[in-house]
């Protein structure tokens, strides 16, 4: 059997289809319950399962990066080969793995809820999930991954880079509109440890009218559109661009490029306000360490006064100049919301504009 075919053309290239077993078509509801139901029965078997310590209990969660190196620890070793690298392993076709970001790929073949793991597998991956995340977002994910994926697990697969607990090490997890990371800030001046990728096509739809209804994450631009109606006629003119940049191009310029939209600098400090408010919505979903890693990197790189935001005319749906695409950006920070036809948003945040990724 397939992966089923929900191929978005807007993509930069079609999923990448491989054969997989039956038991991956089960549904994220039917996951969820059975992993429930497994808690249920260990807890009241009055044991813990193989991945909570004796110091843990049920409501003692460990951190994500704990929880990646007891799985790591749990694979077989046909597993191991199958999802674990080196840390700086390239792949053949598509470069440094680790570092790689695109808007609909399986950085490898089993699907998370696929007979390729155990039961108790499974859980530890859900809760590696959910520890990258605000608990307040975990619904809002996955609603979005129903609505694109078919639900949590069906089309998002995981890969280990390095050996959990040694000095390097980086957890990814991927599939259509999502790409996470948990390296255990192992991954030298990156946050997230590396680029990532978020979207929602709300509904299931690939066209969104305007306003983008269900969308979970297109309150970030109605943020970012209340500071542009905050801007004068000059500034207004300064801050918006006609043509949409290539989506994928989120590579850093560095200090001395002229980035495109209104310079933070001509901004007054009620607007700067406003700015702050946006960042704010961008990194809301994230655990607090992550919040704090995207901070840090941007305080290195002269804080928001480094950077400038566009608004693009282009791809303004409904022709209501709410605009669907704008750019955060400074030397070395990408926060790149593009809202048509439906939710792509590509990140990339370092404290230094040298750093090599593969984005």
């Amino acid at each position: 059997m397939q992966r089923p075919t929900r191929f978005c053309p807007d993509c930069d290239s079609m999923p990448e289809i491989r054969p997989v077993s039956s038991a991956s078509e089960i549904s994220r509801r039917m996951f969820l319950q059975t992993a429930g139901a497994a808690s249920a029965a260990v807890v009241a078997a009055g044991s813990l399962p193989l991945w909570a310590t004796a110091a843990e209990t049920p409501a003692t969660a460990s951190t994500p990066e704990t929880l990646v190196k007891t799985l790591y620890e749990s694979l077989s070793d046909k597993q191991r080969k199958t999802i674990c690298f080196a840390w700086d392993y390239q792949d053949p076709k598509r470069g440094l793995l680790r570092t790689r970001v695109a808007n609909n790929w399986q950085i490898t073949d089993p699907e998370i809820s696929s007979d390729f793991y155990t039961g108790d597998q499974q859980a530890m991956i859900r809760k590696i999930f959910e520890g990258m995340l605000q608990p307040d977002w975990h619904e809002k994910i996955d609603r979005q991954l129903e609505d694109d994926a078919g639900g949590y697990g069906r089309e998002q697969t995981i890969a280990i880079f390095g050996a959990p607990g040694a000095d390097k090490f980086e957890f990814v997890m991927t599939g259509r509109h999502l790409t996470m990371r948990c390296d255990g800030n192992s991954t030298e001046h990156m946050a997230f440890g590396g680029p990532i990728f978020y979207g929602h096509a709300a509904g299931g739809h690939f066209n969104e009218d305007a306003g983008h209804p269900s969308n979970v994450f297109w309150h970030q631009a109605i943020e970012a559109n209340k500071l542009y109606k905050m801007l004068d006629g000059k500034q207004q003119t300064l801050a918006l661009v006609e043509k949409l940049p290539v989506e994928q191009k989120v590579g850093f310029r560095g200090n001395d490029a002229e980035l495109p939209g209104i310079p933070l600098t001509e901004m007054h400090s009620d607007q700067k306000e406003q700015v702050q408010k946006v960042l704010q919505k961008l990194i809301e979903p994230y655990r607090q360490g992550d919040r704090d890693e995207v901070l840090a990197c941007l305080k290195a790189q002269g804080g928001l006064d480094g950077c400038s935001l566009a608004f693009y005319k282009q791809g303004d749906i409904g022709n209501d100049q709410v605009w669907d695409c704008w750019r955060l950006e400074g030397p070395s920070f990408v926060w790149y919301f593009r809202g048509t036809p439906h939710v792509h948003v590509w990140v990339n945040v370092a404290d230094d504009a040298s750093v090599a990724t593969n984005a």
